[in-house]
């Protein structure tokens, strides 16, 4: 009796599971599974059971058959299928052994991922329509650098542009990719403003600075006394928080397996259920993702779920560092410097060799180095232009081509690194020598190097030049 009833929860759990359920023995012959799962394949519920595997798989029913390849192996297994119906079937195989060690069963989960593929194909298809979209992109490539910050001059940067304003149109989830401090968050928020979601919630998520102890009742909420020192209110997580908007998980490499499983189910279902609660809700959102690691290396260490990575590389978009973008950097330095002084209210400026040092400078820290750089020369400069030697030390190594704004004692070529003191020297000396043939007084003299009078008499000093007659 016992038994008859253990048998009866267990086939009613693989009939109502969402997942599609497949047991076999350790020949691969069909126990149980949902009757609605072989309609992918093509299969009536009557034409499966007591089946062997090894026969589906030549019949070409199964391609491959992850039985089979559990069987064999007798470890863990994830594939994806294609199925003589044309669907696409991520599935998921796992042996069961007996107390002996002997592989007794084997048990598979699959779910349908032929939407998520279609998707990538109407992706592709999109991309083919690039011409009739020219003259919309341009216009927007004219507004948005005032809304969204991204300026650029790269052909890199604009076709990163031109596919974010095709997808904002869709639902797609989108995964950014790229070193940090490249702007990441920044193509996020652009591509949220164009979406029919702008006027909904926003809500960024730094995965990585979050406790992965206090993850889950972030993202998911509590109910009211569902733990000690939780609100008496409850609190709504940050999926709820953002409904009819867009979910922006930045470092989405750093999110823990456990939580990867929940965001998973969430992404699925559309479902959420709070911490203590009892009651799913319903979820409507836009999923953008961003990380500087490499997510198919972490899949193939098992240390990021495959499955996660289908549903959230719909649309994947590499944005490049600065240093293979160089057209970017002038307009970048030019950008931030106005947009500083306007924050601090002052009126510093860039003399023509500090300009050309920042420009021709790798940048590894990316756009957010650039802009923490010329911030703080800006509060920190004494003087209202900021001359090379207000720049961090690692600037001065930077290889600079002789301009012709620079002193005819240099000779045209590079610096090189132990030549830099002396040519920056030998310039402010050549053009101290000019001011003073040219000036009257101190005074005079730091009006036309754009300098303090403090700085010019205390230069004067250093190089040792004196007034005659």
């Amino acid at each position: 009796m016992q038994i008859d009833l253990l048998q009866t929860e267990l086939d009613k759990i693989i009939e109502t599971s969402n997942n599609n359920i497949t047991i076999t023995d350790q020949d691969g012959i069909i126990l149980r599974s949902n009757p609605n799962h072989w309609s992918i394949y093509g299969i009536e519920p009557d034409q499966y059971i007591g089946k062997s595997v090894y026969q589906l798989q030549e019949e070409g029913i199964l391609s491959p058959s992850i039985h089979a390849m559990v069987l064999e192996s007798k470890k863990p297994v994830q594939i994806l299928q294609k199925t003589n119906t044309g669907r696409t079937v991520m599935a998921t195989g796992f042996p069961v052994f007996s107390n002996s060690g002997e592989i007794i069963r084997a048990i598979s989960y699959s779910q349908d991922q032929t939407e998520i593929f279609n998707l990538q194909e109407q992706y592709k298809d999109l991309e083919k329509k690039l011409v009739s979209y020219q003259n919309e992109v341009e216009e927007l490539r004219g507004k948005e650098s005032d809304y969204h910050g991204i300026l650029y001059r790269s052909s890199s940067i604009e076709q990163i542009v031109r596919t974010i304003y095709r997808v904002s149109k869709t639902d797609a989830s989108v995964l950014l990719l790229g070193p940090s401090g490249v702007g990441k968050s920044t193509f996020a928020r652009m591509l949220h403003a164009q979406s029919s979601r702008k006027n909904d919630p926003f809500i960024e998520v730094d995965c990585s600075t979050i406790p992965e102890t206090l993850f889950e009742s972030e993202m998911f909420g509590y109910e009211s006394g569902s733990f000690t020192g939780a609100s008496k209110q409850g609190k709504q997580g940050l999926i709820e928080q953002a409904e009819q908007g867009t979910l922006f998980l930045d470092e989405i490499g750093e999110l823990p397996l456990a939580m990867q499983a929940k965001l998973l189910r969430v992404l699925q279902e559309k479902k959420v259920m709070r911490i203590g609660g009892k009651k799913e809700r319903q979820v409507d959102f836009r999923l953008i993702t961003a990380t500087n690691k490499n997510i198919e290396e972490m899949v193939e260490k098992e240390a990021f779920r495959l499955d996660l990575f289908y549903r959230i590389n719909i649309i994947p978009l590499q944005i490049p560092p600065l240093k293979e973008r160089r057209e970017d950097i002038p307009i970048l330095v030019q950008h931030y410097v106005q947009t500083i002084n306007e924050k601090y209210s002052m009126s510093k400026k860039l003399h023509a060799v500090t300009y050309d040092i920042l420009t021709q400078y790798n940048w590894p820290g990316n756009v957010r180095e650039l802009e923490n750089v010329i911030e703080r020369v800006i509060l920190t400069a004494d003087e209202e232009t900021i001359h090379p030697e207000h720049l961090p030390i690692n600037f001065k190594n930077i290889s600079l081509p002789v301009e012709a704004h620079a002193t005819p004692e240099i000779e045209h070529g590079v610096f090189d690194d132990a030549d830099w003191k002396t040519a920056i020297e030998k310039t402010e000396k050549s053009l101290l020598l000019r001011a003073l043939e040219r000036c009257k007084t101190t005074y005079e003299m730091a009006d036309f190097l754009s300098l303090s009078q403090p700085s010019v008499v205390r230069k004067l000093k250093q190089y040792s030049i004196v007034r005659k007659g």
